[in-house]
């Protein structure tokens, strides 16, 4: 039997609310733009996907850079791994960073859902896994909006409409260590035992971070076993150096992974000892095909691995994980999808359906659409 081929790829642009707006460093986000992808291929099976592009300036290269991809692998073998390498080669002198890395990971992700639709599997067992449940944290939220408003918003996040979490994630970077410290007591008090990861957004200098987490684990919650589950990302995310110079100087955990360009990156930060625990981003990682090759770096290493953004697929990727740790559950792409990601008892269990479990409520894209 003849393998199949690529027919067509189409993308399509959408924005869709937020239900509830986060307020980061770089201003309020209301909205998250997404590259919506359907790839179909010559035995009639599509695979689907989409891409989260930040800022609504980068969604229509985006769009357009996967256009551009589609006619490169128009009548290729659907075949995810050799087609990565096509793809890879293609930029070589350009780099597949940025918005080209981006499409890159947006057709391997459809590749890989096509792939196993045609199994008649899901993506967990394509990969030799079982959907099972993984512990998530809802990242829905507590933004820099001060610690008047953190209080309440991390109660309605924990209870995430009867998904029962047992974690939430809490944004730092406030203009003095006090204020971040407020932000912390404020959500610490309101969720109890439950874990608080905390995220920078690499807003620090290495000093400074340094002694915002000394302060952080001089606290009596921290004396208490009720300290900080990780700090994510305290400086640039590629200075490695700077990471590991936080490490050796505190005792909380150092998360890292979200920005790493695929897994040669991932390989950078694990040789400079610069985390505790990884958090590869699907898209950023090369998709499925990159997170593979990530997830076998970090179980040498013995490291945690947890997950950024994109919780359908990265469920599955999980599942298929050994050193899996966490999932971080947003709920952005549920607007234009048919099903959300099933929440219990605050783990996430990924779709039984063949694929990747993401499908259209195509209803619901051509109201949130936007030309590009």
């Amino acid at each position: 039997m003849r393998p199949a081929v690529i027919r067509r790829l189409e993308a399509r642009a959408v924005m869709t609310p937020f239900a509830r707006p986060l307020v980061t460093g770089g201003g309020t986000v209301e909205a998250a733009p997404l590259a919506l992808i359907d790839l179909e291929r010559s035995d009639g099976v599509s695979g689907v996907a989409y891409l989260y592009c930040y800022t609504p300036p980068a969604l229509a290269p985006v769009c357009r850079m996967l256009d551009a991809f589609g006619e490169v692998i128009a009548g290729e073998p659907a075949e995810p791994f050799r087609l990565e390498r096509l793809l890879q080669s293609k930029l070589r002198l350009l780099g597949a960073q940025g918005i080209a890395g981006m499409a890159l990971a947006g057709i391997d992700m459809a590749l890989w859902d096509a792939a196993a639709k045609a199994a008649g599997l899901p993506l967990a067992r394509l990969l030799g896994a079982a959907p099972r449940p993984i512990p998530a944290y809802n990242s829905n939220g507590l933004g820099l909006s001060g610690p008047e408003r953190l209080a309440d918003e991390a109660r309605a996040l924990l209870d995430g409409a009867g998904r029962g979490f047992r974690a939430v994630k809490l944004r730092l970077g406030y203009p003095t260590a006090a204020e971040d410290l407020a932000a912390v007591r404020a959500v610490r008090e309101a969720v109890g035992d439950a874990e608080l990861p905390v995220d920078y957004n690499q807003a620090l200098s290495v000093a400074e971070a340094v002694r915002r987490i000394a302060a952080f684990e001089a606290t009596p919650e921290s004396a208490a076993g009720r300290g900080l589950a990780w700090v994510e990302e305290p400086v640039r995310a590629d200075d490695y150096a700077g990471m590991a110079e936080i490490r050796r100087r505190t005792r909380t955990p150092i998360q890292l992974g979200e920005n790493c360009w695929g897994p040669h990156d991932v390989a950078r930060a694990i040789d400079a000892g610069a985390c505790d625990h990884l958090m590869p981003d699907v898209m950023k990682i090369y998709g499925v095909t990159g997170w593979l090759r990530a997830a076998a770096l970090a179980e040498a290493a013995n490291l945690p691995v947890s997950s950024h953004l994109f919780p359908e697929i990265s469920a599955h990727l999980l599942a298929a994980t050994p050193t899996a740790h966490r999932l971080e559950y947003v709920d952005w792409a549920e607007p234009v999808l048919a099903e959300g990601l099933s929440i219990r008892d605050g783990a996430a269990a990924a779709s039984e359906a063949p694929g990747s479990g993401i499908a259209w409520d195509e209803a619901a894209v051509a109201r949130y659409r936007v030309s590009y």
